[in-house]
Formats: C-alpha cells, sequence, structure tokens
C-alpha cells in the first residue's frame, strides 16, 4: 500500500480541483488545461511513490520450524561501527554481518536435506554449484575459499528493485539457474555448510536498490537497535536471542567440532564406556546466565547437580556434567536421566530433559 504525505495530497487534491474547474468551460481552450492538470497529477504520485519502497512481503526462506528443527543464529549487524549489536540489542551478530543466518542444529540433519526456499517469486540472475561443505576452523581455510565466501547460492531478482542473495546452500543441490523464474515457496536447494560458514545454515541478504535490508526493521529504519521498525516478513518472525541447538549424552568430553558434525546423538551406549557425560549446546549466552544440570542414576540417585554462572557471553555455548566409569564406583546399566535449565534472572530461557540406556 502506497503511503502519500499530506504535501502530496494536497498537492494532488489541488490539481484534480483545476481540473474540475477546467472542465465546467465551455471554451474550445479547455482540453489542454485538464490534459496538463493530469500529467502534474501523475507526477506528484510517482515522486511519492518514488519516496516511500513498496515493501513486498518476505517469506522465511527455510522450510522448518523455527525453535523446534532450526534458529536463527545470526542477525544484521545494526550498528555501522566496529562495534556490533543486532536489532534485538543482543550480540547474536558480528562486525559487518549484512544478513540473517537460519541454522540447523548439525551435519546429520544437512545430510538428510533442509529445503532452501524462495521468499518471494522473482528471476535467479546468477547461481553457482560446486562448492565444498566444510566446517572453516582457521584463518588458512577461509583464506583458500577467498571469492567465493558465499558458497553455493543464487541471487533473485524479486522486482521493485528488492533482490535477495541466498548463500551456504549444499554441494550439488543448487536447483535454479540464471533466467529461472521462481514463486514464493520455490525450492531453490538445500541447506549447507560451503563457503564461509562454520556452521550449518542459509544466510539471506535482502537488498534495495542495492542496499542491504535488515529484514527485522525494514529499509526505512535508523541505525542501532531502539528504533522503530517496518519488518518485510509476512508474517511475524520470534527474536529469539538465546536457545538450544542441540543436547545428548557421550562417553567422552565433546568438542564444538564434533557437535556440528553431528556426534553424540546415540540414546544407547555401552555400560562399559569410560564415563557418561550430559551436555548441552546454546547460544547466545550472556554474562550472569546461570545454568543448572542434574544427573540421574537408574535407580533414581542424584549423581550430579551443578549450577554455574556464566562468565563471559558467548554466541555458542557448550558445558557438561557426569560420571566417570571404575572399578570402585561403576556406571550402573539402566536409564539414565539428564535435567537442565538456563536462566537469566527470574526468567527460564531453556529447559530440557534427555534419557540414554546403558546396556
Amino acid at each position: 500500500m502506497t503511503i502519500l504525505s499530506t504535501k502530496h495530497i494536497s498537492a494532488i487534491l489541488l490539481t484534480l480541483g483545476l481540473t474540475t474547474v477546467s472542465s465546467c468551460g465551455k471554451t474550445t481552450g479547455v482540453t489542454a488545461p485538464i490534459a496538463e492538470a493530469n500529467t502534474i497529477a501523475q507526477r506528484l504520485v510517482s515522486t511519492a511513490v518514488a519516496q516511500k519502497p513498496n515493501n513486498p512481503q518476505f517469506g522465511q526462506p527455510i522450510d522448518c520450524t523455527l525453535g523446534k528443527d532450526c534458529f536463527v543464529l545470526l542477525y544484521f549487524d545494526r550498528e555501522p561501527g566496529p562495534t556490533a549489536v543486532d536489532f534485538g540489542c543482543g550480540r547474536q551478530t558480528y562486525d559487518g554481518h549484512d544478513g540473517t543466518d537460519f541454522a540447523i542444529p548439525d551435519a546429520k540433519a544437512m545430510a538428510k536435506g533442509v529445503p532452501v526456499i524462495a521468499s518471494a517469486a522473482g528471476k535467479v540472475l546468477r547461481s553457482r554449484d560446486g562448492v565444498i561443505d566444510r566446517r572453516l576452523q582457521n584463518d588458512t581455510e577461509k583464506a583458500n575459499i577467498a571469492g567465493t565466501e558465499c558458497g553455493n547460492g543464487m541471487v533473485i531478482d524479486h522486482g521493485g528493485g528488492w533482490e535477495a542473495q541466498y548463500c551456504h546452500l549444499r554441494k550439488g543441490s543448487v536447483a535454479v539457474k540464471p533466467g529461472t523464474q521462481v514463486q514464493k515457496g520455490t525450492v531453490l536447494g538445500m541447506v549447507g555448510n560451503s563457503g564461509m560458514a562454520s556452521f550449518p545454515h542459509v544466510h539471506v541478504t535482502f537488498r534495495y536498490q542495492g542496499k542491504p535490508v535488515d529484514p527485522f526493521v525494514g529499509p526505512d529504519a535508523k541505525v542501532g537497535c531502539n528504533i522503530a521498525r517496518n519488518p518485510i516478513w509476512d508474517k511475524p518472525l520470534d527474536y529469539i536471542s538465546t536457545g538450544l541447538i542441540r543436547a545428548g549424552f557421550a562417553n567422552k568430553p565433546p568438542d564444538i567440532n564434533a557437535l556440528w558434525e553431528g556426534q553424540f546423538s546415540e540414546t544407547q551406549l555401552p555400560a562399559n564406556s569410560p564415563a557418561l557425560l550430559f551436555w548441552v549446546q546454546s547460544y547466545g549466552v550472556l554474562k550472569g546466565d546461570r545454568e543448572q544440570y542434574k544427573l540421574f542414576a537408574p535407580n533414581g540417585t542424584t549423581i550430579a547437580d551443578q549450577t554455574n554462572e556464566i562468565k563471559a557471553p558467548s554466541r555458542t555455548w557448550l558445558g557438561y556434567v557426569g560420571k566417570r566409569n571404575s572399578t570402585n564406583s561403576p556406571l550402573t546399566p539402566g536409564v539414565w536421566r539428564a535435567e537442565y535449565r538456563l536462566t537469566r534472572g527470574d526468567r527460564v530461557l531453556t529447559e530440557v530433559k534427555r534419557e540414554v540406556e546403558l546396556r
């Protein structure tokens, strides 16, 4: 819907009034003033429209349920300087990040296939496939992908000066080529880990007239986070700055690489395992957050009840508790239970319950 300013409305009404008055005349010279008045009115409307972006309604670019089997890990950076802040005044972004990262839990979910879909109808301008999927871990690996930072992806012209760039799709999954006409919801490929990526996700950058736009605030928003918002999403997307990625059990201390690969997802482990560890991977924790772990043996005995205060903020977080297997204190076969709670002040951010069977 186009919104005209009072100035433009008044000018248009004045011009229309000129048209009406002129049309009441009976001389042969009336036609020219009417035509001129109509031209002026059309120009005023066109000027008003040009000054207000015609925001399309973009859909979620990934076929999943946020908060259940996918999540937004990184948002648009709202600060023009070296610091970084997302639109919710949180820290789930980094300096210069010009898009939104819709993530999935691990490489196993990526292998099964999570579709990346067109956020709106449009025409594919450019596309690329063939870049391998791997989690970048150091500067050397990052340097090796120079020129292909987006990995596998495409740029789509959505009309009206709007474009969207979709990045990091899975190798071999890109389903469109330059010139392909897509509809809203058309499958473009699968979520991957190609290019400059350290976790499986699709990065989407929306642009209006060539300038990146934060989809949660719209193209006319001021910098910073305490600002008026005019999101371009077709449906409200909740701002969830802290949440769960995965949780489970392991027979040795897990690390971030192993978790992103999808390891330690078993619900059964050998009773002679060297240890039993309950782990939780989260995102968006802040200094002062408190986490509580509980681990229960098959007979209900509390093996661990540990509360920690997080000392520094982290975009991704890993913690665990557990019990070693020893001759004097062996792991008991049966179903072990675990509970986890992350709180901020008096607010519960995350609650997790898991079970594993030792056999």
